[in-house]
């Protein structure tokens, strides 16, 4: 039952993290130390990509975009709530708050764009690919990553000034800013935020989700008609992105879905993981997929690896003319 008295509060509150007690240095090391796995293992990849030129093609610089952006949705969420883990105090001003809800939900926006561009390049891959560089040259490449870019964002910021200019008839938050939280804090249900609400899902979610489906579709009708070595290729390119999309997928379903329930009749612990996994699973799976399943970025890892523990005799016989110098 919301009150009828708008609140004019500056500041939001986070009342989950009152719970945790003498146990917030684990809850603060465990997810520092998934920060910084996240971290150091998409700067693996987006540093593989650059620095090999065999890679500057379009299936690399879109893993290197979602790499990119893994960084981007992590350094909206993990810093804040690192210090909110520690401190006594859990408050987030208005303005650090609606910042932090642009972020994580355009984050989601630009990642499901990425994979269903992704798509699109693997199709062209493998049902066209005697024409695959005429289409996707550099230029076509570019506005690929445009729209990725701008669809998202065209799509959210007309919801998010909606929820901006709302009158709010309280300030307490769960664990971090979502659009959806602060709606619920709204004085008056307005039928046009639930369905703008429907609405955004339908576009973020389904419609990528159908074109990707179409997409494998054709893919599965040309293996089909293909030789078994064609098929073995074809399904060494698209595993990683079927595993990324159809992970995300599930991470963003289990996050909407959570939205429904009422956070008093759910496990505190099932609450923070589904709210938290698609700001975590991905990605630290993504990187790991990509660099493991395709055998291009993984031999350039392997060799920079190798290179950094066994020196080439070059640099032994440098090495040895400077001390003789010396």
């Amino acid at each position: 039952m919301r009150s009828n008295q708008s609140v004019t509060s500056s500041y939001f509150e986070f009342a989950l993290f009152s719970d945790c007690g003498s146990l917030k240095y684990v809850f603060f090391s465990v997810c520092l130390l998934i920060y910084m796995t996240i971290i150091s293992a998409n700067v693996v990849i987006i540093l593989t990509v650059c620095l090999e030129k065999s890679l500057h093609q379009p299936m690399y610089i879109f893993i290197c975009c979602l790499s990119l952006n893994s960084l981007y949705g992590s350094a909206g969420f993990f810093p804040r709530f690192l210090m909110d883990i520690l401190s006594d105090t859990h408050y987030i001003s208005r303005p650090l708050c609606f910042t932090q809800i642009y972020v994580i939900h355009t984050y989601k926006g630009h990642e499901m764009s990425l994979l269903t561009v992704m798509a699109y390049d693997r199709f062209v891959a493998i049902c066209h690919p005697l024409h695959y560089h005429s289409k996707m040259t550099f230029r076509k490449v570019l506005y690929l990553l445009i729209f990725a870019v701008l669809y998202p964002l065209s799509i959210f910021c007309y919801f998010f000034y909606l929820t901006i200019s709302l009158h709010l008839c309280g300030n307490i938050l769960h664990m971090f800013c979502t659009n959806w939280s602060v709606v619920q804090l709204s004085c008056v249900d307005k039928p046009i935020n639930s369905i703008a609400g429907q609405l955004l899902a339908v576009i973020y979610v389904l419609i990528p989700l159908l074109f990707v489906l179409y997409t494998y579709l054709r893919i599965l009708l040309v293996c089909r008609r293909s030789s078994s070595e064609f098929r073995g290729k074809a399904l060494q390119t698209c595993l990683p992105h079927i595993v990324t999309f159809g992970n995300f997928c599930i991470t963003v379903f289990c996050e909407i879905s959570l939205s429904l329930y009422k956070v008093d009749e759910v496990n505190p612990f099932v609450f923070v993981f589904l709210s938290l996994e698609f700001l975590i699973i991905p990605p630290i799976s993504n990187p790991l997929v990509y660099g493991l399943n395709l055998p291009q970025i993984r031999g350039v890892i392997v060799k920079c690896m190798t290179f950094l523990k066994h020196p080439s005799a070059k640099q032994k016989a440098e090495s040895l003319f400077y001390d003789t110098m010396s």
